[in-house]
């Protein structure tokens, strides 16, 4: 094993090129912004949407088909991260672009993409989204895709049922859908527009018959004694039965809700929510309700949807969202960490642009729920008023705590503390952008195939908040808080700590909603309960279980590494390929609890300085090719492309720190 100084020597030497790389890749105007890389579907989509609208694609029709037919396996399929099995729907869903865009049924990518599709059991096997989409053009029936009845929009939101109750996310992509699923409408493709096209009918097995059931049958839940499910299938047939309600005479002002909505939730910038999918849907909505292509509304929202699009020599793609806020935080953290001059006048105009993007507006639709009315905090992306988050909010906060001890007292800071504050769910946890959004139930309404219309309290969301507040609340300067601040922060902690605790699987680990996965929420979970290791025997131990868990799965060089398919036999937690990214994760958790000297934190400092390989104009970063980050477990997984390098920044920037506070001792 190296000696201490020459692991010392190497992460000081790799943490020099890393603040040099950072800072070549650094935007004029103070900020970062990296690719979210994600699977194919996104890109499948706007090849659908430019189709049902007729729009040119301005050059990129061979540069998207480039990057599409890239991103297909040996096997012909098109997998939802890197290393996964081929997935069904984004196979479908890419299969039908790259024809859209006129690659031909007997190219060798296609020929192999249809044979494992019938494999698979065909278009019928589809999830609901997927239908959606092709029910769109004709290639699948609108009878096979669940009834969303646009009378959700009418209910007030004390019933338990109404779209305040669902996640933002899944509410800001259902509203556009409940107008789309009235219209039922049927674009051209490019042998025409037919209710029954055969555009796809190589991808049926049997082609003649295409009506396809979207869940368990009545019966089934019936024996099954699931009385939640079967009530919701119940209402969606008699809907069904019923012509989806569309002849009520009540049907025209649900409409014109909706479009209201939509247009009260649109950014002056012409975003919505930062997030294909509402993009998306929200076009199609308006177009259908009579706005021409060319209002100005359309044309906003258009003209955003083509800031998602990333262009390099692989070719055109689009990403599902955009991360500025969140890419420019974690590198100021990461910088402050690595030893960075704080008087930089780089990282002050990193600060400076983070700051002006505090939205304290009357947008917001965690108002409805929440029991502060404090306008504060951050959201992920460029533009998205109506979604600050608590991630986002709380690394803000100690970014700007970490680079100026006076950031404190400013207002911004207090707002954002007063923000979190209100927004700590009724069980003690946080969750991501609501308060108290746990009705579960919801997950067995039909069109939730995805598991994820909720969000509730979730191990990383409040580790990350239990963080925040422990760093501030020991901060040397803590005092420029306000006492009334300070002593909320306290109160919120003790409900916080009780339930992580509560929430710590039997192994030691904590699971993680939003990245992959134990090994993310552990180190979370134990960044933020460090500050509270003394108060009472319950946390010594969990520390302990989490600390004995992290140091049991280190791989035999030194690295961590875990799969996405942790999320459906958790059996496999901490196991998986070794990233750069989840060994940073996992020294980030231990160096608190751990001597430098110690095996398993100079194994992984080891293994983390020598996967630094990838050189820029000036520095170096870390190559990472996996998705280390999660939309929607099991379905959606993202690549961070900062997080190979933001992470092991913090991480050697920790290690260094730790070696500077030894005594002299021989290091051998």
């Amino acid at each position: 094993m190296h000696s201490l100084e020459y692991l010392t020597a190497q992460s000081i030497q790799a943490l020099k090129l890393a603040g040099e790389h950072s800072f070549d890749t650094q935007k004029p105007n103070g900020h970062w912004c990296s690719e979210l890389r994600m699977n194919a579907t996104f890109t499948a989509e706007y090849v659908f949407l430019h189709q049902a609208l007729d729009l040119d694609f301005g050059g990129d029709k061979d540069t998207i088909k480039q990057w599409l037919l890239s991103q297909q396996q040996e096997d012909g399929t098109w997998n939802i991260a890197p290393g996964s099995p081929g997935d069904l729907s984004t196979t479908i869903e890419a299969y039908l672009a790259l024809k859209i865009l006129g690659v031909q049924l007997d190219n060798v990518g296609l020929v192999k993409a249809r044979d494992f599709i019938l494999g698979a059991g065909g278009i019928p096997r589809a999830r609901i989204f997927t239908r959606f989409f092709l029910a769109t053009f004709g290639l699948f029936p609108w009878d096979s895709v669940p009834q969303l009845p646009l009378e959700l929009m009418a209910m007030p939101t004390w019933a338990p049922i109404n779209v305040y109750k669902l996640s933002s996310w899944a509410r800001t992509t259902l509203i556009p859908l409940l107008v789309v699923r009235h219209h039922q409408p049927i674009y051209n493709l490019p042998n025409g527009r037919s209710s029954q096209n055969d555009f796809l009918d190589e991808l049926w097995r049997d082609p003649s018959i295409k009506a396809a059931p979207y869940g368990k049958s009545l019966a089934s839940l019936l024996w099954e004694l699931d009385a939640v499910a079967f009530g919701f299938v119940a209402v969606d047939t008699v809907v069904s039965w019923l012509g989806g309600l569309r002849w009520s005479p009540y049907r025209r002002y649900h409409r014109q809700a909706c479009v209201n909505w939509i247009l009260e939730h649109q950014e002056k910038e012409g975003d919505w929510t930062g997030y294909w999918p509402p993009m998306h849907g929200n076009i199609m909505a308006l177009l259908l309700e009579g706005f021409d292509l060319e209002h100005p509304v359309v044309q906003k929202g258009l003209t955003a949807m083509e800031r998602f699009k990333w262009n390099d020599e692989r070719g055109v793609r689009i990403q599902g969202s955009v991360s500025p806020v969140w890419d420019t935080a974690l590198t100021v953290m990461a910088l402050c960490d690595a030893g960075q001059n704080l008087h930089d006048p780089r990282v002050t105009q990193a600060i400076n642009w983070l700051s002006d993007r505090e939205i304290t507006g009357p947008e917001g639709d965690w108002r409805i729920y929440s029991g502060s009315q404090v306008a504060g905090g951050w959201s992920f992306q460029y533009f998205n008023r109506w979604y600050p988050d608590i991630d986002d909010t709380a690394t803000v906060i100690m970014a700007m705590a970490k680079h100026d001890n006076q950031s404190l007292w400013q207002p911004c800071v207090s707002r954002a503390i007063s923000w979190l504050l209100g927004m700590q769910n009724n069980d003690g946890g946080w969750a991501a952008f609501d308060r108290n959004n746990d009705h579960l139930f919801l997950n067995k309404i039909p069109f939730a195939d995805m598991d994820s219309l909720c969000d509730p309290s979730t191990p990383d969301m409040t580790g990350r908040v239990i963080e925040c507040f422990g760093f501030l609340l020991h901060h040397s300067h803590q005092h420029l808080i306000n006492k009334d601040l300070r002593s909320r922060m306290e109160g919120a902690l003790a409900g916080a700590v009780s339930w992580l605790l509560r929430n710590q699987a039997e192994s030691g680990a904590w699971w993680s909603r939003w990245h992959v996965n134990y090994i993310n929420g552990t180190s979370v979970a134990l960044s933020g309960l460090y500050y509270f290791r003394d108060h009472s025997p319950a946390v010594e131990s969990a520390i302990n279980r989490a600390v004995k868990w992290l140091k049991s799965v280190q791989c035999a060089k030194g690295g961590w590494g875990e799969g996405i398919e942790t999320y459906e036999n958790p059996s496999l937690a901490g196991i998986g390929k070794q990233t750069p990214t989840q060994t940073a994760w996992a020294l980030i958790g231990l160096l608190p609890y751990l001597s430098p000297v110690d095996s398993t934190v100079r194994a992984g400092v080891a293994w983390l300085v020598s996967e630094q390989t990838e050189s820029g104009a000036n520095g170096a970063t870390w190559p990472d090719i996996e998705y280390t980050g999660t939309g929607f477990p099991k379905c959606l997984y993202e690549g961070y492309s900062i997080y190979a390098h933001v992470f092991p920044m913090m991480a050697l920037g920790k290690f260094v720190d730790k070696i500077r506070e030894m005594k002299p001792k021989s290091t051998s």
